[in-house]
């Protein structure tokens, strides 16, 4: 077991660069399945999640190899055999398996998947599309089960723009017979870098990035190489810590526009941001000024970046309310930043958090993948040591978080205990 230990008081400056998406590579690892041509991927993350995904795959019959930032996958003899429940249940994006695989072997069984825990993500919208689409569906004993003689292209209308049914669904309708729409998509960039992915393998897909999707089924499918988008949330983050410690960072390889919600925040809290073509360069503030914020789906303020910006309210001059409408669980690293002295009232899914003086370094817990970055930005600014342990939710989306860090300036290490 580890955790880091970091020395507050540091202002960070210096350049770092964006590693691979983490919510890019998992969902088009997932679609590599839908073709028995191989596909190789590059500017892949070396995280926890991908290396879990692997073994999701290697479940299914599939061979991947990773070596450096590139990742081979073959599905030439993948299967839809029941994936072993513990891995599906460590890995949320472990349920982007079942639209491939419905598409390509109109059939699958899988556990009801895990990952952090921050609120109830139901599977109905997925379920609901791939019925639509012709599957009979099955839920029993902790198991989802679907079957269908052939798929039809349908239009699906979801009640909320999920990213996970949005991707799921435009994987099952690949090979669908007809053509598919789907109203009310997610937007992310995350589904854009899907698409172009699918459209390289030979799918017909317009849309993504906005909320209509369309596909236009397919019969046969290849393989390709594909580069992952840079992680827009990793590069949030460092901007964050930059802010939080009133230092000058050059984020590089990021494409400021996935970022705008973000950039707006931090500007609003008094941040001199300037966005380039693929670069962004931030000087923090002496002292943040408090904002309002709510997180929403994308285009809007990203829930990844919720514990992040709540670090900054903390020390912001004012007081400054969150209200968290993605996730109804994803406040529970509120009780960790009052442990270093912050000020927070929960009522609901509304935070409201008046800036202190100070935080104080202490031992605090990471509870899912983005607290631990919130906490971990606390700690760079708090008086003293701070340890945080959960690290196995921060090394899930996070690649040398510590190493990235250590190149701004912070006093940051792994220690083990």
């Amino acid at each position: 077991m580890e955790r880091l230990v970091i020395v507050g008081g540091k202002k960070l400056a210096g350049e770092v660069t964006t590693s691979g998406a983490k919510n890019a590579i998992l969902p088009i690892m997932a679609a590599a399945l839908l073709t028995s041509r191989l596909c190789i991927f590059d500017n892949v993350p070396d995280l926890l999640d991908v290396k879990v995904m692997c073994r999701v795959l290697a479940g299914l019959g599939a061979e991947c190899r990773l070596q450096g930032r590139v990742l081979t996958v073959d599905a030439a003899h993948a299967e839809p055999v029941e994936i072993e429940p513990d891995l599906i249940r460590r890995l949320r994006a472990s349920n982007l398996v079942m639209g491939p695989l419905l598409g390509r072997f109109q059939r699958f069984k899988v556990a009801y998947p895990g990952g952090c825990e921050i609120g109830a993500r139901p599977m109905d919208l997925h379920l609901k599309g791939f019925r639509l689409l012709g599957a009979r569906i099955k839920e029993e004993y902790g198991f989802i089960e679907a079957e269908a003689e052939s798929l039809q292209g349908t239009d699906i209308h979801l009640d909320f723009p999920s990213v996970g049914a949005t991707e799921n669904i435009m994987m099952a309708a690949v090979l669908a017979e007809g053509i598919t729409h789907i109203y009310n998509a997610a937007r992310e960039p995350e589904i854009v870098d899907l698409q172009n992915f699918l459209n390289k393998i030979g799918a017909r897909i317009q849309g993504a990035g906005s909320d209509t999707i369309t596909i236009e089924g397919v019969k046969n499918l290849q393989g390709a190489e594909h580069s992952i988008i840079p992680d827009r949330i990793e590069a949030g983050t460092y901007l964050a810590a930059a802010a939080i410690t009133g230092g000058e960072i050059l984020v590089r390889n990021i494409n400021p526009y996935y970022l705008a919600s973000v950039l707006a925040k931090l500007r609003e809290m008094g941040a001199d941001v300037h966005p380039y073509s693929t670069e962004i360069f931030l000087r923090g503030p002496s002292r943040l000024r408090a904002v309002d914020c709510k997180t929403l789906p994308y285009p809007g303020f990203p829930t990844d970046m919720q514990p992040q910006i709540m670090a900054l309210m903390t020390l912001a001059e004012g007081t400054s309310i969150i209200c968290e409408s993605i996730f109804e669980r994803r406040f529970k690293h509120a009780s960790e930043f009052k442990r270093m002295g912050a000020d927070i009232k929960i009522e609901g899914c509304v935070a409201v958090v008046t800036g202190v003086n100070s935080l104080s370094g202490t031992c605090v817990e990471a509870s899912d993948l983005r607290a631990g970055a919130g906490l971990a930005l606390a700690g760079l600014v708090a008086e003293g040591t701070t340890y945080l342990e959960g690290l196995q939710h921060l090394d899930r989306g996070y690649e040398q978080f510590e190493a990235k860090l250590q190149g701004l300036g912070a006093r940051i290490w792994r220690e083990k205990i």
